[in-house]
């Protein structure tokens, strides 16, 4: 079983900044991807960023120049540090990791419980 644990959300206001963490826990297990998604009120869930084991950052267009996406191979962790933030921004954010388990030989996604960013104007 592999969990991923989020934290640093919070409430600030616009033009201010957070970074949220995520940090994976389990054994026998590789991480491909991990990335941030956010789901606003009634909105579908988005992605954020995305990091690759090798570094690729790839970010949506509404955050490119404010939000940076980092990575601790050795801790099995990322991060993300939002500034500028915008009232926009106001979402939960979910940890993804794309997993491989050594227990059993597959392949699957992992999701965080989810971290709230509130920025009000």
């Amino acid at each position: 079983q592999v969990q991923l644990v989020e934290s640093g959300g919070g409430l600030v206001q616009a033009g201010g900044s957070l970074r949220l963490s995520c940090a994976a826990s389990g054994r026998l297990f590789a991480i491909n991807d991990m990335g941030w998604y956010r789901q606003a009120l009634g909105k579908q869930r988005e992605l954020v960023a995305v990091i690759s084991n090798g570094d690729t950052k790839r970010y949506a267009d509404s955050v490119k120049g404010r939000f940076t996406i980092s990575r601790d191979n050795a801790r099995d962790t990322i991060y993300l540090h939002m500034s500028s933030l915008k009232p926009e921004d106001t979402a939960t954010y979910y940890c993804n990791a794309e997993i491989y388990s050594y227990i059993g030989d597959r392949k699957f996604d992992a999701w965080g419980q989810g971290t709230q960013v509130t920025v009000s104007s």
